[in-house]
């Protein structure tokens, strides 16, 4: 994940970067300068070509990356592709809050084959509730532009999906139905962020907000769209492997490289206290492979071996994994402990176990 641009356009109350614990975007550059992204690149194609990587994929983030300007992100996609060997399939992907996703940009993108993921929080007084300009303007108007342009002919082979935080004040099936309006390829729920410093509200019902959309998904008698929060949990309720870091004990598989050219672990990790996500590292002295060696970065990398012993006596900590790492995090034990939302993920494994068992067990009969 490339942090192309610190700053953002908007001011949404949970967000992380800038609402909680962590506030180093303050004394870091604005926007990767030159020198910054071409040390990224070449650690990025040193880190490949080193492990002879099939694939990889370069995620362009922020903040919000288009404050960065298309001619900034596709100059970056274009040495990115020049400088990784031909033979690994390279993804390229920015996320936005689609503000300033108009079609002359879109167009650029995508020429440039950067595909595009939007963030939405559902129907339009919901989003607007929490995603917000400075002023207290809502967004919805301009992302809903933004994503009638990525569901047409042209740009829809280039949308990867809407990204959603739950807002238990939203109406589940509302705000999932609201979320397919567009027709995405994929929508994914994030709990928000919180730990044991800061918990959720006690007893929020984020649980049942999921299982309600589960239902929903799950039940539609065509595939609408994926959701990967509960793909994932079938698939590892199944046997499989995981590939999110909010189920499951599939190790971390990505770094974050700041503005300033730091190597940083998963930034949600700033939700927790300040300096939580940093290495000590840098594109602009060390290879990426200096991370696998950091112990935060070894803690993610370690499956069973990381988990509290109140999580290894839970019967579905193989699935869960004790959530997403970030929500573990308590002063004095760090994040050796169960989520924050151990609750909740219960109650949603548990059901989707159930519609899977009784349904397995319908087909045997049949």
């Amino acid at each position: 994940m490339l942090k192309v641009h610190q700053h953002c356009n908007l001011a949404c109350d949970y967000c992380y970067v800038y609402t909680m614990a962590d506030q180093s975007w303050r004394d870091r550059p604005a926007m990767m300068s030159t020198p910054v992204w071409t040390a990224a690149v070449r650690r990025v194609a040193e880190h490949v070509t080193t492990h002879r990587l099939p694939a990889a994929t370069v995620v362009l983030h922020g903040g919000e990356p288009l404050l960065a300007g298309t001619a900034h992100l596709t100059g970056l996609a274009a040495a990115l592709r020049r400088a990784v060997p031909p033979d690994t399939r390279l993804g390229i992907s920015v996320q936005t809050n689609g503000v300033l996703l108009t079609e002359p940009a879109l167009c650029a993108l995508t020429d440039a084959g950067i595909r595009v993921g939007v963030s939405l929080d559902g129907p339009d007084p919901d989003n607007d509730r929490r995603r917000r300009h400075v002023d207290g303007r809502g967004s919805s108007a301009e992302v809903r532009r933004a994503l009638d342009l990525l569901a047409s002919s042209r740009y829809r082979p280039w949308f990867t999906g809407v990204l959603c935080t739950i807002d238990l004040d939203a109406d589940p099936v509302a705000c999932y139905e609201a979320l397919l309006e567009s027709a995405p390829p994929a929508v994914d729920f994030l709990l928000p962020h919180a730990n044991w410093t800061s918990p959720p509200p006690a007893g929020a019902p984020y649980g049942e907000w999921l299982v309600r959309v589960f239902d929903r998904w799950y039940d539609a008698p065509v595939k609408e769209a994926g959701v990967r929060f509960f793909e994932e949990i079938i698939h590892l309720v199944l046997g499989m492997d995981s590939r999110s870091e909010q189920v499951g004990l599939s190790p971390a598989n990505m770094v974050v490289i700041e503005t300033d050219g730091a190597i940083e672990q998963v930034d949600s990790l700033k939700s927790a206290y300040p300096g939580a996500a940093a290495t000590g590292l840098s594109v602009l002295t060390d290879p990426l492979d200096a991370a696998l060696r950091h112990p935060g970065v070894i803690a993610r990398q370690i499956g069973l071996a990381a988990l509290c012993q109140e999580c290894l006596a839970c019967p579905i900590h193989l699935i869960c994994g004790a959530g997403h790492y970030a929500h573990r995090y308590r002063p004095g034990t760090g994040f050796h402990n169960p989520s924050v939302y151990c609750a909740d993920l219960l109650r949603l494994i548990g059901h989707v176990h159930h519609r899977l068992g009784t349904d397995l067990a319908r087909r045997d009969v049949g």
